[in-house]
């Protein structure tokens, strides 16, 4: 049965301040399979995009940053999930994506995992 104490009922999506919101959907989309969900102009001159991998609910925002503040080079917290490490390591890394120069491998429990950086710098994770 669902708390009593929070209204919220999912993760709607995180958000990635980005400076060339172009260039971060191109990465998304053509380098790491994401779809693109929502592409709308808001507030007379921005643009909101949102990203999703399919058959997901939870979206990535590449949205501009916050007026007074810089984007990129920033650790998001978001950690995506594979089923093949290894396979989606040499995959980005022969698409050119900065990613960790090995994978790591702690041993069990700690399942097998490696950072990447989109084209502004800001880090995810990938899990197996």
């Amino acid at each position: 049965m669902p708390s009593t104490k929070t209204r919220v009922n999912k993760v709607a999506n995180v958000v990635i301040p980005v400076a060339d919101q172009e260039r971060a959907l191109t990465f998304y989309v053509d380098t790491l399979g994401f779809e693109k969900r929502v592409d709308l102009p808001f507030g007379g001159k921005y643009r909101w995009i949102e990203v999703g991998l399919p058959g997901q609910d939870t979206t990535i925002a590449l949205a501009p940053p916050p007026e007074g503040t810089s984007a990129g080079h920033r650790e998001t917290g978001i950690s995506l999930q594979t089923d093949d490490v290894d396979a989606y390591y040499a995959q980005l890394k022969q698409s050119g994506v900065d990613v960790d120069a090995e994978i790591m491998r702690m041993g069990d429990p700690v399942p097998p995992m490696f950072w990447f950086r989109d084209p502004e710098g800001n880090s995810l994770l990938v899990v197996q």
